[in-house]
């Protein structure tokens, strides 16, 4: 990351940050990581060709970075993950509207950001779950972001990143010994499968599909592959 990070911030002598140089910074680094360390992505679907509001199930740290390889979107992360130094600053660069949960000036703030951040043309990547989760089922989606697309009158994507082994859950502990965890294995299975259009001017139908389509998507992918879910 520290090599990445020095690259593009030596080329910004030359040209402009942008989000495009941004994304692809992103893409060639995740490229490297999913390499190293063995992490097999299958795709199903695609990103719209609009500006969009992507939700996903949350399991652990890494579910941005399998999920930004293949979309180009800014992603509400907890502030918390701020605090480690490399991570921070390559977020920042490469798209990252940070907040504290726990604070609800910071929540507004970060609706707002989001927003201004979608009208101006940018995705964003949202898990509004609003924590890592090792059920089969999602927990109850936070209404707000739902909200805000009905306002907006613009499409929300449901998608599904999912983990073929258990050990890939967050389920407690640090992210340093989360990660030694989650990689110390020869490999890690993923599925990430992109869910369908969906518009709005009711926020609540809105949330509730976007649920639906994930936890029914979560309930197929599992027979013969899950071997954390056996159904």
């Amino acid at each position: 990351m520290a090599v990445f990070i020095l690259s593009y911030v030596i080329t910004l002598i030359f040209s402009a940050h942008t989000d495009k140089r941004a994304f692809r910074l992103r893409r060639n680094y995740l490229r490297v990581i999913f390499f190293l360390f063995n992490v097999r992505i299958e795709i199903r679907g695609k990103p719209l060709q609009e500006t969009a509001l992507y939700v996903s199930n949350h399991r652990t740290f890494f579910d941005p970075a399998a999920t930004c390889a293949y979309l180009e979107a800014f992603v509400i992360a907890k502030a918390e993950i701020a605090d480690y130094p490399l991570i921070n600053k390559g977020a920042e660069l490469t798209g990252v509207i940070w907040v504290k949960r726990e604070s609800l000036i910071s929540r507004k703030n970060t609706r707002e950001t989001m927003v201004e951040s979608l009208k101006a043309g940018r995705n964003i990547l949202v898990y509004p779950e609003g924590t890592t989760n090792n059920q089969q089922k999602v927990l109850p989606f936070k209404k707000g972001t739902f909200k805000e697309m009905a306002n907006l009158n613009m499409p929300v994507v449901p998608l599904v990143c999912e983990y073929r082994d258990p050990v890939d859950f967050w389920k407690g502990g640090s992210l340093v010994s989360q990660f030694f965890k989650q990689f110390s294995k020869w490999s890690t299975s993923i599925k990430l499968y992109f869910g369908p259009k969906l518009l709005s001017s009711d926020g609540e139908a809105l949330r509730m599909q976007s649920e639906d389509w994930i936890n029914v998507t979560l309930q197929e992918m599992y027979p013969g592959w899950s071997k954390a879910f056996s159904v």
